[in-house]
């Protein structure tokens, strides 16, 4: 009998350590699931030469550029950039660190992909860089709220299986001493 309580406990414990994963996160560091889900990443795109590395980043009407050499991910000093985004023509100005521009744009770009090309000129380098921008509706953009029900379904699904061992334990033990 002492056992089988034992063997009972420890089967509680598995099943409460095995069911409460989400439980155990604090806002924002839900275990189960993968971090895309909490939030909408930035649209961005990236362009790479045999010199350069430039990753775009789009906020709204905001864009940010951050210019790297290709070889060994260094900020590019002293640069100046040309970049076309689809029929836009824009002249981002340096902006705090090296290797950081930004440009604003006068509206919010249409859904879509958007060729993107841009002239670097460091010094005595010059290259032209080409990626796209893909600014498709996000169909999968989930918020916080509608994950907010995942930790109560986990304490629902462990209240259950808790209720049903317990349950189990206590007909065992009036089976027993009948």
């Amino acid at each position: 009998m002492f056992f089988t309580f034992i063997s009972h406990r420890g089967l509680i414990a598995a099943m409460t350590l095995a069911l409460t994963p989400a439980l155990w996160a604090d806002e924002g560091h839900s275990h189960d699931a993968p971090a895309a889900a909490t939030g909408t990443a930035l649209p961005r795109f990236h362009a790479v030469s045999e010199d350069f590395e430039l990753v775009g980043v789009l906020q709204g009407k905001q864009l940010t550029l951050y210019l790297d050499h290709a070889i060994d991910n260094r900020p590019v000093k002293n640069a100046s950039l040309e970049l076309e985004l689809g029929a836009l023509k824009l002249r981002p100005k340096p902006h705090g660190e090296d290797g950081e521009f930004e440009a604003t744009l006068a509206e919010e770009l249409k859904p879509g992909t958007i060729p993107v090309t841009v002239t670097v000129s460091a010094g005595e380098q010059s290259d032209l860089l080409a990626g796209e921008l893909d600014l498709h509706a996000d169909e999968h953009t989930t918020d916080e709220a509608a994950l907010a029900w995942k930790p109560w379904v986990a304490a629902g699904l462990v209240t259950a299986v808790l209720a049903a061992v317990l349950l189990n334990l206590r007909a065992r033990r009036q089976g027993a001493a009948a």
